[in-house]
């Protein structure tokens, strides 16, 4: 089995470094980095042959993302973490940490195509203006970068990546964990639900 190193990253405004097995650091601003792959830490770049899909699960208080490599349909994790942004910060300061620490993602890991849950009805009205607006930041940021965006429903995603689309939280953690190879359970919730994202659009659009 692939052994993945887990890491923590301090998040918000200033720039951190961590060290990986190799000997060598790896700087990026702000992000909560929690997976690595197997050559130690995070890889940038990917072959020609390899399709490398960005899974995003918005939130104006942690985005969640997950990058996943596929190579004749067989998959590695490549990263997995939060975005996450301050509740005393103005939202529009918020909203550009969003933006800007996604931008940083991008263009370290250069995914050729991106995945994200639609935007589904909830009772909770302030929270479902928050979710849209880190959405459209998501989006926007997507479409600067001529990202290709797939979009799914919850119960697509639930369906895609456990066979039922009555599944739980817990079940679509276990399945991501089992589709990569993972030591443990994909957390936070947030990151497992990019993860699911970036699975459901490899197994829906096959290339």
């Amino acid at each position: 089995m692939t052994m993945y190193r887990m890491c923590t990253v301090t998040p918000i405004t200033r720039k951190v470094s961590v060290k990986n097995k190799t000997g060598s650091f790896h700087s990026l601003p702000g992000t909560v980095q929690t997976g690595a792959d197997s050559s130690g830490f995070f890889v940038s770049g990917s072959s020609s042959s390899v399709r490398r899909v960005l899974g995003i699960d918005p939130g104006l208080a942690s985005t969640g993302y997950g990058i996943i490599d596929c190579d004749s349909n067989r998959y590695r994790l490549v990263a997995y973490g939060v975005i996450s942004t301050k509740n005393r910060d103005d939202r529009g300061v918020r909203l550009m940490e969003i933006y800007t620490r996604l931008e940083s993602l991008i263009e370290l890991y250069t995914p050729g195509e991106s995945s994200m849950e639609t935007l589904y009805f909830a009772k909770n009205v302030t929270s479902a203006m928050s979710v849209a607006e880190a959405r459209g930041v998501v989006t926007l940021c997507l479409a600067r970068h001529q990202i290709p965006l797939g979009e799914y429903t919850p119960n697509t995603i639930k369906q895609s990546v456990t066979g039922t689309a009555a599944a739980g939280k817990s079940v679509v953690q276990k399945y991501v964990r089992l589709l990569l190879g993972m030591p443990c359970l994909p957390q936070p919730d947030h990151a497992a639900d990019a993860l699911a994202a970036a699975i459901t659009h490899l197994h829906t659009v096959r290339k």
